[in-house]
């Protein structure tokens, strides 16, 4: 309670606030946490004043990312084990027969870089530079909304404080969205059991070293429980995933950049929605936050798509989908000689089908759903296609991204097939404009220069 009997709690509130926004970092946390509605427990008020303070004292421009790598690394490092020996040497012996297999199933080259086994932190360091990049646009967009909703939700008297204040209110901004990364990538670290799990190419380069592959065998036995399959075949066919996986995206080199252009792009297009925003402001419960932080979590604050949106989301779909299909099929056939290998692919689309680690990320990163439903189809038709004319054709289609399918092949990918599998040669539309004029004897076709009937000879 104030010391103050005449003085309300919110203006008490309002004062610690006028204080906070000042720079003023001696308040009280368990006096600030009281006066906010929050339950006095010692690690959340810690959490929440640290996070702050940083907040308020951070110079650079834009999001403060490593607090959402701070963030991620604890929640991954409070269960992350160390791999065992054991662990290790069936993984390894794992990656070298699926290397073997996937080669019978493809035509694509083997990667370059030894395959890795990765512990939960050694994941969120790996990949959160690629999250960050994807989330940077809407965390960005979250920090000019909510400057903009505080500025016409303060009082008069705090109006010029908060013009002055601009930047550390986009700093706190940035700060709420950093820490939700991080939540989101630290529960992701305990699911995924690859580095391809979750359809985008996470892996790049950490501490100057080349990554291209990698499995979480912490994961991996969570993955199997109840499935009645063999750890070793489970392993194997993880393995050849994983390795199909990254050989497409080392041999299909544009492919990384056009999947990461089309997400980033789809992202920069994000408006918050400031008039919900607004609502949530004059309608918060300091007593009751999940409210807010289930706003946040869950992309409420994103409002409709737009049609140059949907335009990119159903390109980035049909894209994801054609990786995912390839590699099923890819995958089906190496592993052939394991037992129960459709089992594990059931499994894999089912977890995929209920909302996996990408559709869970994406949607509350950067408001994309992802069609399961796309990728099941994109299989049928690679199987389709091998059918038709082979491993070593279907293969050459990610020579260029020209050349590749459609969203329309994925629908019916009959006439993809009959152009495939055409005796007659194709021709673009150079090649049949310079065959129409090659063809055109009409006289009123332009003459070039000493191009006409010849003359006589003069007299």
């Amino acid at each position: 309670m104030p010391e103050d009997p005449q003085q309300e709690p919110n203006d008490e509130f309002r004062d610690m606030l006028r204080e906070l926004l000042s720079g003023n970092s001696d308040i009280d946390p368990a006096k600030l946490a009281s006066a906010a509605g929050l339950p006095d427990d010692p690690a959340m008020v810690a959490q929440l004043m640290s996070q702050l303070q940083a907040a308020m004292q951070y110079s650079g421009e834009g999001v403060n990312w490593e607090i959402a790598r701070q963030q991620a690394t604890a929640i991954a490092t409070s269960e992350s084990q160390p791999t065992t020996p054991a662990d290790r040497a069936a993984i390894e012996q794992a990656y070298g027969i699926a290397a073997l297999w996937l080669s019978e199933a493809t035509y694509i080259s083997e990667l370059t870089v030894t395959p890795r086994l990765m512990t939960r932190t050694e994941w969120v360091t790996a990949t959160m530079p690629v999250w960050t990049q994807l989330a940077e646009p809407v965390a960005l967009s979250i920090s000019d909304a909510l400057t903009d909703v505080l500025r016409q939700q303060a009082p008069e008297e705090m109006t010029e404080m908060l013009d002055n204040a601009s930047k550390l209110m986009r700093n706190i901004g940035g700060t709420l969205f950093a820490m939700q990364l991080g939540q989101v990538v630290g529960q992701l670290s305990g699911e995924v059991v690859s580095g391809g799990d979750i359809g985008i190419p996470l892996l790049d380069s950490t501490n100057g070293t080349e990554l291209q592959a990698a499995i979480l065998p912490q994961n991996v036995a969570p993955f199997g429980e109840g499935l009645d399959i063999e750890p070793d075949e489970i392993r194997l066919y993880l393995a050849v995933r994983e390795l199909a996986h990254a050989r497409l995206f080392r041999h299909a080199k544009w492919l990384r950049l056009q999947l990461m252009t089309s997400i980033t792009g789809f992202a920069h297009g994000i408006r918050i929605d400031t008039g919900l925003m607004e609502q949530l402001a004059s309608d918060f419960d300091p007593s009751n936050p999940e409210e807010l932080r289930q706003a946040m979590a869950s992309g409420a604050l994103i409002p409709p798509k737009s049609e140059a949106q949907r335009g990119a989301l159903d390109r980035l779909e049909t894209m994801l989908a054609l990786v995912e299909g390839w590699v099923d099929v890819v995958t089906a056939q190496a592993t052939t000689r394991l037992p129960k290998s459709a089992a594990i692919a059931e499994t894999v689309r089912r977890r995929r089908a209920a909302g996996g680690p990408a559709e869970s990320a994406f949607s509350t990163l950067v408001g994309l759903e992802l069609r399961p439903r796309r990728m099941r189809e994109a299989a049928a038709m690679w199987q389709k296609v091998t059918d038709a004319i082979g491993a070593e054709r279907r293969d050459e289609l990610w020579s260029h991204p020209d050349v590749l399918p459609g969203s329309g092949d994925i629908d019916d990918p009959t006439a993809l097939i009959a152009r495939l599998t055409s005796t007659t040669p194709a021709h673009d539309d150079v090649d049949q404009a310079i065959e129409d004029l090659l063809n055109d004897t009409s006289d009123d076709r332009p003459h070039e220069q000493g191009d006409g009937p010849a003359e006589g000879p003069r007299e």
